[in-house]
């Protein structure tokens, strides 16, 4: 029976993997090959500098002759150009003109061969380090965010504790954790691991990407309790990520999860938004986490991507015990950037009725990222691609641009929705090099 287990288990992973490598640029085992090089080889211009973008289509490797159609408009925004080219030897090249605003133009390709349609895209930037956010910084941030996290922080620390055997080893062992986040009776799970050995070590908190879901992979990043880490992965919703599919399927239709719903619960009212407990949650987890006696009393780390890059730079921004914050491609950034004529972050209200609405865009400023970039003072490291279509580059840089701690980037423009192993593994490596 362990080895069917065993057996089955490594067949679940291999197919995540096949996953995760299907959702990027060049499908894993794809027949087709697109090639995009614009002109300036880190794929940024300075404002009325003129682009250009040579295409190639490939398919076995092989160069083919196609009608390639193309659209060119502004970073998540309607089309403003439209036109066609003929690929010659698999190639041709495209005028992307210019801009005189600082942001992004994006290159939407299109082309059928044998019968099927292809599609691509590729993103430049023009100015980018000069994008500011049309959000607005509330008079009152400091002190509405103040109370709130004094709200949570004078509670007793309430928490379960319950080792986890299949997840423990020889090196580590692995704890589940219930954690009491308010007085309202909100709580939040997470894996915590933790080295055998004896001593003193940093710890890292690891808040969720959007979506109703608990914790699937807690055992993807053991890399962290290896070197000498405590990390505990997080989830925001309340769900035990130990109940059974069907318990947690019937539960997760209670939170209406289609379009990730729970970003517009309560939206009308700043006190009343789905999302204050789950920023009360993160640093509520760095009180659980800096309570413990393995903790080396002085190095606190918060990592995530998209919505959990958006809570690394809130917690950051919230807490000053956090000396790192590593974050990708954050969500939550410059919502609602729509109303100024231009990009908007994850998730994108412009394309849900009624929700750039006065009241609801005065709320988002006290939970949006760019508000809480301003303030963080930890030394932070941003990770985001050009090509992403769900936290988009305008947003990226908005964010980046705004923080004032020091910070560095790795900008890698073909990524659309993802970082790979490597660059993840390297965001451990960066905090390791800069523990106090």
């Amino acid at each position: 029976m362990k080895k069917i287990f065993k057996l089955l288990f490594a067949l679940a992973i291999a197919m995540a993997n096949v996953q995760d490598i299907c959702a990027e640029n060049y499908p894993y085992r794809s027949d087709v090959l697109w090639v995009t090089v614009p002109n300036n080889g880190n794929w940024l211009y300075k404002t009325g500098e003129k682009a250009t973008v040579e295409i190639g289509f490939y398919k076995y490797g092989m160069p083919r002759e196609a009608v390639v159609e193309y659209e060119i408009g502004p970073d998540m925004r309607p089309a403003e150009e439209k036109g066609t080219v003929t690929l010659k030897n698999g190639k041709a090249v495209i005028n992307l003109g210019t801009m005189k605003h600082p942001g992004f133009k994006d290159c939407v390709l299109k082309t059928e061969v044998d019968g099927k349609t292809y599609t691509h895209h590729v993103k430049v930037g023009f100015s980018p380090e000069q994008l500011k956010p049309f959000t607005k910084n509330p008079a009152d941030f400091d002190e509405f965010w103040a109370k709130n996290i004094d709200d949570v922080q004078n509670l007793p620390l309430k928490f379960t504790k319950e080792k986890v055997e299949k997840y423990s080893t020889d090196e580590f062992d692995c704890y589940l954790i219930k954690l009491r986040v308010d007085k309202q009776g909100h709580h939040v799970y997470a894996y915590l691991t933790m080295p055998k050995k004896a001593g003193k070590y940093p710890v890292v908190l690891c808040p969720p990407g959007a979506g109703i879901k608990t914790i699937k992979e807690p055992m993807k990043r053991t890399y962290y309790v290896k070197n000498g880490f405590i990390r505990m992965e997080m989830e925001i919703h309340g769900l035990n990520p130990e109940i059974s599919t069907e318990d947690f399927a019937d539960m997760s239709k209670a939170f209406n999860s289609t379009n990730n719903a729970y970003l517009e619960n309560g939206l009308d009212n700043r006190d009343n938004y789905y999302m204050k407990h789950v920023y009360q949650a993160c640093v509520r987890c760095i009180d659980y986490l800096t309570s413990l006696d393995e903790w080396d009393g002085k190095n606190v780390i918060v990592q995530g991507g998209s919505q959990g890059g958006a809570l690394a730079i809130i917690t950051a921004g919230l807490d000053k015990r956090v000396t790192q914050c590593v974050a990708n491609h954050p969500a939550l950034s410059d919502m609602a950037g729509y109303l100024g004529d231009k990009c908007g972050g994850y998730p994108h209200f412009n394309r849900s009725n009624q929700m750039l609405t006065p009241d609801k865009v005065k709320t988002m400023q006290y939970y949006d990222v760019v508000n809480f970039a301003r303030r963080v003072k930890a030394e932070t490291y941003i990770t985001w691609g050009y090509n992403d279509n769900v936290c988009p580059p305008t947003t990226s840089y908005i964010v980046y641009n705004l923080i004032s701690a020091p910070k560095e980037a790795l900008i890698t423009p073909i990524n659309e929705h993802w970082t790979s192993d490597d660059t993840e593994y390297g965001q451990m490596l960066w905090i390791k090099k800069r523990l106090k």
